[in-house]
């Protein structure tokens, strides 16, 4: 075979491979491209004394691609700097804070500013690293032995966080 032969086979050979990925593979592609768009992520809470507990879930479509924890100050009713924000629907976007650096800003929280998903461990006892934010975590834990649950590797879980959610996304607290 001449090597103009084998050239033209190799140039047809892609051609072929082209058409096959426009026609099969190109849906595929465009379809998990919406699925970023699609993505949901919801926060289901518990609540005590003090703090609020919650398990951060994040669905691309219909499958658990991510999930941590999350710790929060108590409910107090919405009040500004010693309670959590309302359960409800917020539009999030990622943001570089002077303070916390990469994070989560929540908007449009009812009566409330500022609230932020940030890195963080204590909502009581010695230590507190919130005013009504959202702290993310791997898992709970008392970390100083203060008698208090606190969220542990809230860098680890915001590094992912960070790196697996959109600029923008709606959150679900229920």
């Amino acid at each position: 075979m001449s090597n103009i032969a084998i050239i033209l086979m190799g140039f047809l050979g892609l051609v072929s491979l082209l058409a096959f990925w426009y026609k099969k593979m190109r849906p595929i592609a465009r379809r998990s491209a919406r699925m970023k768009n699609a993505i949901k992520v919801i926060i289901s809470r518990s609540y005590n004394n003090y703090c609020t507990c919650g398990s951060l879930f994040i669905l691309a479509g219909d499958l658990l691609s991510y999930r941590c924890k999350t710790i929060e100050l108590p409910d107090k009713g919405n009040q500004r700097e010693i309670s959590c924000i309302p359960e409800g629907t917020y539009n999030v976007v990622k943001i570089k804070h002077e303070k916390f650096g990469n994070c989560f800003h929540v908007l449009n929280v009812p009566g409330r500013s500022g609230i932020l998903m940030h890195i963080g461990n204590y909502t009581a006892g010695k230590k507190i690293d919130t005013e009504g934010c959202i702290l993310p975590g791997m898992y709970f834990t008392d970390i100083n032995n203060d008698g208090f649950l606190d969220v542990a590797d809230s860098t680890g879980a915001m590094n992912k966080l960070i790196g697996v959610l959109p600029d923008k996304f709606p959150l679900y607290i229920l």
